[in-house]
């Protein structure tokens, strides 16, 4: 299973966070329009991710602490196909649906998002990713200091809840 440790955070800075991302060489993926549909499960989240760059099924437990943070998650990568809404929208019904633009790039194995989510505002993430088990739990927490120092992320700045949960708290 895929291990993250990931935090995200407010910003009105994003351009001159992406910016100064620049003098690290990132490889940048593009921009994307994500629609992630959150669905009525038993344990942790699950949403479908449709984009123009990303189309995934995740399922993901994390604690809702503020700050960096382990989050465990399973992805299933999916042609897009508007039976797989459907489908999981019949059986686990929509808990809420989330619309960002989101632009992704990665420094190594560190993924970072520069978003825009409606009704929410802008927003820096950044998830260090261990794929196959090889990277130490400290070494993914150590990566994403160095972003939150890199970037002058504040203590008040991270979030603890995901969009999905600011969204339905209003």
């Amino acid at each position: 299973m895929p291990l993250n440790f990931e935090f995200k955070a407010r910003s009105t800075r994003n351009e001159a966070l992406e910016q100064a991302l620049q003098e690290l060489d990132p490889r940048f993926v593009g921009e994307d329009h994500q629609t992630d549909t959150y669905f009525n499960v038993g344990h942790g989240r699950m949403k479908l991710r449709e984009g123009n760059i990303e189309n995934t099924l995740i399922h993901y437990t994390r604690s809702n602490v503020a700050g960096a943070k382990q989050s465990d998650v399973l992805l299933y990568h999916h042609q897009p196909h508007p039976s797989l809404k459907e489908v999981l929208s019949a059986a686990l019904g929509v808990k809420v649906v989330v619309e960002k633009r989101r632009r992704i790039y990665f420094v190594d194995n560190v993924k970072l998002h520069f978003d825009q989510v409606a009704g929410l505002g802008s927003f820096v993430e950044v998830e260090a990713i261990d794929s196959d088990g090889s990277i130490s739990l400290e070494k993914l927490q150590e990566q994403c200091r160095y972003f939150a120092e890199r970037f002058g992320i504040q203590e008040a700045d991270y979030l603890a809840e995901s969009y999905s949960d600011m969204l339905l708290q209003g």
